[in-house]
């Protein structure tokens, strides 16, 4: 599954390469505006005629790809990394099928780290209870719950959640990296 995801990040990395020197900052409205230009960005990577690029860019998902990840303050992630300095790299491994490979691994890893963050802490499996358990005396029956003290204990939280401050994730902002020139592609 991870493999997988490094490949189409490493797709689209390499599509999208130098798509952050064509954004522009609107600042006209209350709420800025990020405008991409679509004919500067072919252009200078000399891809005017092909038609799939040009169909991505103007589909919905990359509008809204453009208004996710235009503004130039916000959480950076992987994919940020991969378009602002690995453009050497995947050059250099474009006619070299292992270290493709190496590096669609090293993504996956990443990739994995990012999703599990603590791989010391294990979730161990419940084995399943053997045939006739159910029928030794020595279990006692589940108790039985106290509707009221459950009611009291929800009351409690509500009472605590409503006071306290929403949560927040802790990522932290910063510039993201504009990455090579379009030109240079």
């Amino acid at each position: 599954d991870k493999e997988v995801r490094a490949i189409f990040l490493r797709l689209f990395a390499q599509l999208f390469q130098g798509y952050r020197s064509c954004l522009q900052l609107i600042r006209i409205h209350a709420e800025p505006v990020i405008h991409f230009h679509k004919a500067a960005f072919l252009g200078q990577r000399g891809l005017i005629e092909n038609d799939f690029l040009t169909k991505v860019l103007n589909g919905m998902a990359f509008a809204g790809f453009v208004s996710e990840r235009g503004p130039p303050f916000r959480t950076c992630d992987l994919f940020d990394e991969l378009v602002a300095f690995e453009v050497e790299r995947i050059k250099a491994e474009e006619g070299n099928p292992p270290k493709i490979i190496k590096h669609v691994r090293e993504l996956a890893e990443q990739l994995f780290k990012n999703e599990n963050p603590n791989p010391h802490i294990a979730f161990q499996k419940v084995p399943r209870p053997t045939e006739g358990s159910h029928l030794r005396v020595h279990i006692l029956p589940f108790p039985r719950i106290n509707e009221s003290r459950v009611q009291e204990l929800l009351q409690e939280g509500l009472a605590r959640s409503q006071g306290a401050p929403p949560a927040t994730r802790g990522d932290k902002k910063c510039v993201v990296p504009a990455g090579p020139p379009v030109g240079m592609f």
